[in-house]
């Protein structure tokens, strides 16, 4: 090489060594444009769904460059169907809602783990002088879950189980989540399987009791609700759901803070501050855990829920995609 184009080289590589090749790398500060500008996210109960709610409300979202406009779903099915016809991009349901989804083919993609039970936080409830006061009370007790085959139906069979009750022999009945108290007023049901807010009012207005936690032994820190879109809307939408994952994260970190939730409470959601301050609270996942998720579906399928064991990985989102 002659002297000349050894002095026409030299400085253009000191250039690239100096710039950490920036001429063939993004900007450190660079961020990756969202496919969509806007995400329509189904939202059910408020408790698990707080930290979204609090997320949005606070403009965390906006921040980052994405605008979420949060539907209130009647019930996790309108949510699903809403789903599947493209009227939400992401929606909220039960793990079990989700799974059993899964195996009967609905091609979905999990975008965030919602609310992992705690102490407390699920529990079969029953009335004072009711005759079903233990677990062993009654050989076919009436039992109100949220849905045939269900988080209530799978955590009471569990939990009724391992006291050594004949679980084939429970008579459960679908029972709305809000309506629970009533039709343990009205004598319609021995128990019912109630989750939070519902919990907490039941035991104030009612004076309500616990039969039994269905967050113990195997439902211990359980994971309980999530959200997820189409697999079809993940793959077209990578980087506008990977916005939302990272968002939603640093929204569920931040409210492992029960301060943070119960003030938030009474502001987002129809709870009075008094309820506020009672409920109990379980965790919120700050992302996806395939093996924490497992335990979902390995309990439905040993109780005969799935009729094959289900593999929730594939259910997670791909690598580089939504």
């Amino acid at each position: 090489m002659r002297a000349g184009a050894r002095y026409l080289v030299l400085p253009v590589v000191i250039l690239l060594i100096l710039s950490g090749c920036s001429l063939f790398s993004t900007k450190p500060d660079e961020k990756p444009i969202p496919e969509q500008q806007k995400l329509r996210v189904g939202v059910g109960n408020p408790i698990d769904t707080a930290p979204l709610r609090l997320a949005v409300a606070r403009g965390r979202f906006e921040r980052a460059g994405l605008t979420v406009e949060l539907v209130e779903q009647a019930n996790q099915d309108e949510g699903m169907a809403q789903l599947r016809a493209g009227e939400l991009d992401v929606a909220f349901a039960t793990d079990v809602a989700w799974f059993e989804a899964a195996s009967e083919g609905t091609e979905l993609r999990l975008q965030g783990e919602a609310y992992t039970a705690g102490r407390g936080t699920m529990a079969l409830m029953t009335l004072p002088g009711s005759i079903y006061q233990e677990p062993m009370d009654l050989l076919s007790p009436r039992i109100a879950v949220d849905a045939p085959a269900g988080l209530g139906t799978l955590t009471t069979r569990s939990t009724l189980g391992a006291a050594g009750a004949e679980v084939d022999r429970i008579r459960f009945t679908r029972t709305a989540p809000s309506e629970m108290a009533e039709a343990l007023r009205r004598d319609e049901v021995h128990a019912a399987w109630m989750v939070e807010p519902y919990l907490t009012e039941a035991q104030k207005d009612l004076g309500a009791t616990v039969l039994a936690d269905t967050a113990r032994g195997a439902t211990t820190d359980f994971p309980m609700s999530a959200y997820a879109a189409t697999t079809e809307f993940a793959r077209t939408n990578p980087r506008t759901l990977a916005l939302f994952r990272r968002v939603l994260g640093e929204a569920q970190q931040h409210a492992n803070d029960p301060t943070v939730v119960r003030a938030a409470l009474p502001e987002l959601t129809e709870i009075d501050e008094t309820t506020a301050s009672l409920v109990s609270l379980g965790d919120y996942p700050v992302s996806l855990n395939g093996v924490r998720l497992q335990r979902v579906a390995d309990l439905m399928h040993s109780s005969g829920m799935l009729p094959g064991r289900l593999d929730v990985q594939p259910l997670l989102p791909e690598r580089g995609l939504g």
